[in-house]
């Protein structure tokens, strides 16, 4: 099929996107709340600051490596849905389809959810009745457990668990803001283009600051002498790896493996900058804009985040003076609770622990044990115990007690508004081409008066604000992590298939280092979705189903389709 003749073409829409515009999109979507808290959880499966920079470091290089593959695909086929286009026209419409209902049902709705969720729980720091300690509504004793054995696993692989179900404040201003967000991008996209330009520029400005100050004001002779005077020491000593040695007995492949999964949170950091493409039919000059924008996007936000990690790795030590399992009472006492990973976290399963057996002295000799790390500053605590594992927060309170964890709430909220305005525009664009191919609702597939798909906007806001209150929305980010890494495995491979396919099709840019590069792109997300079978089970064997689920909707649509068309 010739590139040339689309079968989605962008009438009506206006291309009002420069490549500032387009640059802003992709660097804002990536920029959330996760650079400023998931290095906590990192440091902990990893152990010390050299392993703790080499996932960055890889997390950065895939990107780089995608936004490059992408961006030839960008500039040979600049329609509006972007990866649904690469892939339908790389293997089928089928691949294409799974990859936008995939998007639909948990990855675009449910960062979107998290993201809302996110900004009211950073509310909550400033205003502690809006946040999402904030209960509203409780119902208990839900008692929902779905588990599956796995044979290599000891206890079996719990899929879903929810033992309450609430409603609080924090829920309600992320509804708000999503619903205010939808209206506000049903308006047009120069309106949504000026939200996300501003916002994205402040956050930039907010997160250089923090880099700053982290290298100069809070730098601290102590943590860098901690963090780099045996910066590959450490990992062998972490929980993550003496669970990965038992079915991996041989050192070195256990830490590739523990890397892999570490890399879970990173990648999840540096995510949504392929979402620009779904906004082809709105970008000027989308052969040349398009291209320079992913790389623009992502070398900006990968050089930051770098910074950041270095930033953090010289104003706090890497591991606390007392890490949490010292708190742990070994007699006994940690088997009776559920698996948690911080203070605060093991403090919240205590006390309900607590209120089930009340008078059990080694629980309230551990509480006491577990108050005292609670107590601890931001530096006595580290990077792997950050309170609520919120790193940048701990690195402006060495800067400023007083007024750190207040201005850190303000920046992750103009941080996680700005993306959130980006993954709620340019979702829509997706879904619109798949309504176009008949292969969603057919309303999605139209433009408002004001040349934006709106029907797409409120459906895609819908359902957001059902995962929002279903509370679920954390659990199926973690899950899609297995599909979302299948699909740009897929989508770089159509590289090689485009290439054989199309061999006289016009690429305005070539992917830099073909074969090579993305082939190394392909090799690493296998890798790493290997890894996470064993590691991380509960991260990919879920994503099977989430695909799965596609394919009787696939053949739903193109069946409602044929009969249309008779």
């Amino acid at each position: 099929m010739s590139t040339e003749t689309p079968r989605n073409p962008p009438a009506g829409f206006q291309q009002r996107l420069g490549l500032f515009d387009a640059t802003m999109l992709v660097a804002g979507s990536m920029i959330g709340s996760g650079i400023f808290i998931v290095s906590a959880d990192i440091a902990r499966d990893v152990g010390s600051s050299g392993w703790l920079l080499l996932v960055w470091i890889l997390t950065g290089v895939m990107t780089i490596i995608g936004g490059l593959s992408y961006a030839e695909l960008a500039a040979m086929m600049p329609r509006a849905g972007g990866q649904y286009v690469y892939l339908r026209e790389a293997y089928s419409p089928l691949w294409g389809f799974l990859y936008g209902w995939t998007s639909f049902l948990v990855i675009q709705t449910g960062t979107i959810a998290a993201v809302g969720v996110a900004f009211g729980k950073f509310l909550g720091v400033l205003m502690p009745q809006l946040g999402t300690d904030a209960i509203l509504f409780r119902l208990d004793n839900l008692n929902i457990n779905v588990a599956v054995p796995v044979p290599w696993m000891e206890e079996p692989l719990t899929f879903f668990k929810r033992e309450s179900f609430t409603i609080s404040a924090g829920q309600i201003v992320a509804v708000n803001l999503v619903l205010l967000l939808t209206i506000w991008n049903c308006r047009g996209i120069r309106e949504g283009k000026w939200v996300q330009n501003i916002f994205t520029v402040a956050k930039t400005c907010a997160l250089i600051a923090l880099i700053v100050l982290g290298l100069t004001v809070a730098a601290n002779s102590e943590a860098i002498e901690k963090n780099f005077s045996q910066p590959w020491d450490g990992i062998t000593e972490t929980v993550r790896f003496q669970e990965v040695s038992k079915l991996m007995p041989w050192a070195p492949l256990a830490v590739v493996m523990v890397l892999c999964g570490a890399m879970v949170g990173s990648l999840f950091s540096a995510d949504a900058w392929h979402n620009v493409t779904f906004t082809a039919g709105e970008v000027r000059e989308p052969r040349r804009n398009l291209p320079r924008s992913l790389v623009l996007g992502t070398g900006l936000v990968i050089v930051l985040y770098l910074l950041a990690n270095g930033a953090y790795l010289v104003a706090l030590p890497l591991r606390g003076h007392t890490p949490v399992v010292t708190a742990i009472d070994q007699r006994g006492v940690k088997d009776k609770l559920q698996p948690v990973n911080t203070v605060d976290e093991l403090l919240l399963e205590l006390e309900r622990e607590i209120s089930r057996h009340p008078g059990d002295k080694k629980l309230d000799v551990m509480r006491e044990r577990l108050a005292t790390a609670h107590s601890m500053n931001a530096f006595e605590r580290g990077i792997d115990h950050a309170k609520d594992d919120r790193v940048g927060t701990a690195v402006i309170e060495r800067v400023s007690p007083q007024f750190g964890v207040p201005i850190m709430a303000i920046a992750i909220m103009i941080s996680t508004f700005g993306c959130l305005n980006g993954l709620i525009l340019m979702g829509p664009r997706l879904y619109y081409a798949m309504a176009r191919d008949g292969l969603f609702f057919r309303p999605v597939g139209q433009l408002s008066p004001r040349n934006v798909p709106a029907i797409g906007l409120l459906l895609q806001g819908f359902w957001s604000i059902l995962l929002i209150f279903s509370g679920s929305y954390s659990e199926l980010l973690d899950y899609v992590i297995f599909a979302a890494l299948f699909f740009y495995m897929l989508t770089v491979a159509g590289l090689f298939v485009l290439r054989r396919k199309m061999p006289d099709a016009e690429r305005p840019y070539r992917a830099f280092g073909y074969p090579l590069v993305p082939a190394v792109y392909v090799c690493m997300c296998a890798v790493i979705m290997l890894a996470l079978l064993f590691v991380k089970p509960v991260y990919s064997w879920p994503s099977f189903l989430i695909v799965l689920s596609g394919f009787p909707a696939y053949y739903f649509w193109r069946g409602t389709r044929r009969r249309d068309s008779e």
